[in-house]
């Protein structure tokens, strides 16, 4: 363990994720956006009010420069926004930052050194993974495996570096999947062409709690945390099937095995249906003995980089070239809108109003509704790539090189 609270530049990487609600039934805490896709990871937050316009200079509340590339989305716990970034050749260079949520001043910035392999599709980065983070500070896991803790104020709590634990893990085209957490329990998807598992891993010490198989392949779905029944699961998601883990102790509690399933965006749930993204994607319904049945199949919902997002008893879905409205109950299309190609985030929702951060760095604003309205396209300089994050009267977007607070200015 090395203490580095004031150092700038350590030879080093680190992990960790925080307590988040189950998917479904979840109270929406409107002033916090703690992981990838918001609260419990169902991408929609209780703010209203928040601006519909937008530009580099309107309506921006802060920016702030970043020392490197990234598509991890910001997280906002306790007054501070994290977001992690990699520079440096072949970004060998690791980075977590730490901003005050309400003006944008830079509290701390960590640098560690990468201790696997780099390589990756251009099109991503080794700051791919979404952080976690709490009143007590923040986890980030980087596509080098490498995993780290840090308290609020920058000081390290605990790290590792997992291509060392586990040499024969691969990196290829880029590691991308975000950890979640359970309790006291980071569950980390390190799905791969090599060496492939689930693992458990307590968030106090960094020490394993359990591991678990998984087929090999590249494969970068964030697990999805939910209750059946009583009973919380995690579901890990698969190009060929997706499988509910009892998150205490790695069990399997059912699996679904598909074709042409998801490998990039993660499966959304409302009460005990489970929508598996998928070309075509799927409706499971786990009845009351574990078991998934699949009651739709459905070629209107195709799995891209997107993540589906339920909202007010619909789902809405990206498409090649807009966003489409479906009912959850058949997997039937109410209705379908154009708003341009060109998806890597996945959307958002709050005050019954969609955010679709697109690659050109546009932001479709849709009023939702039985019939869809665009409200506004705002466009930033640079690519938008990563989720956006909303928290406090305000939505953080995160541009190739910048960190923008989008929110009137108080």
């Amino acid at each position: 363990m090395y203490g580095i609270g004031k150092f700038r530049w350590i030879t080093i990487g680190l992990i960790v994720f925080v307590t988040l609600p189950p998917c479904n039934r979840v109270a929406l805490f409107s002033a916090e956006w703690p992981q990838f896709r918001g609260p419990g990871g169902i991408a929609v937050s209780g703010e209203v009010g928040l601006p519909v316009k937008w530009s580099a200079t309107e309506n921006v509340r802060w920016k702030a420069d970043l020392p490197g590339r990234g598509v991890s989305s910001p997280v906002v716990a306790g007054g501070r926004v994290y977001i992690t970034a990699a520079s440096a050749y072949r970004e060998g260079r690791l980075h977590v930052l730490c901003f005050d949520a309400a003006t944008g001043e830079k509290k701390w910035e960590r640098q560690l050194a990468s201790t696997g392999s780099t390589m990756c599709h251009p099109k991503t980065s080794m700051a791919a993974p979404t952080p976690i983070a709490d009143a007590k500070g923040v986890y980030a896991l980087f596509a080098t495996g490498d995993l780290v803790a840090f308290d609020r104020d920058g000081d390290l709590r605990w790290y590792r570096a997992l291509e060392r634990d586990y040499p024969d893990i691969t990196n290829q085209v880029g590691m991308a999947a975000s950890p979640v957490l359970v309790g006291e329990t980071l569950l980390l998807p390190l799905e791969n062409a090599g060496d492939s598992f689930a693992l458990a891993v307590d968030a106090r010490t960094g020490r394993n709690r359990w591991k678990t198989p998984r087929a090999r392949g590249v494969n970068w779905v964030t697990p999805t945390v939910a209750r059946f029944q009583g009973k919380t699961s995690v579901l890990f998601q698969t190009a060929r099937e997706i499988t509910a883990y009892n998150p205490d102790n790695g069990e399997e509690q059912w699996t679904y095995k598909g074709e042409n399933l998801g490998s990039i965006p993660s499966p959304a749930v409302l009460d005990d249906l489970v929508i598996v993204p998928g070309n075509p994607s799927v409706g499971l319904r786990v009845s009351d003995g574990g078991k998934p049945e699949r009651v739709w199949k459905s070629r209107k919902l195709t799995a891209s980089y997107a993540s589906p997002v339920v909202y007010q008893g619909r789902i809405y879905a990206l498409t090649g070239i807009g966003i489409a409205c479906l009912d959850p109950a058949t997997g039937e299309e109410i209705w379908r809108e154009r708003l341009g190609s060109g998806f890597s985030a996945s959307p958002v929702v709050a005050g019954g109003k969609l955010y679709v951060a697109k690659e050109d760095g546009v932001t479709c604003v849709v009023q939702l509704g039985d019939k869809p309205k665009i409200l506004a396209n705002n466009a930033l300089k640079g690519p938008l790539l990563a989720t956006p994050a909303i928290s406090n009267g305000a939505i953080y977007l995160r541009t190739e090189k910048q960190l923008y607070c989008i929110g009137t200015k108080k």
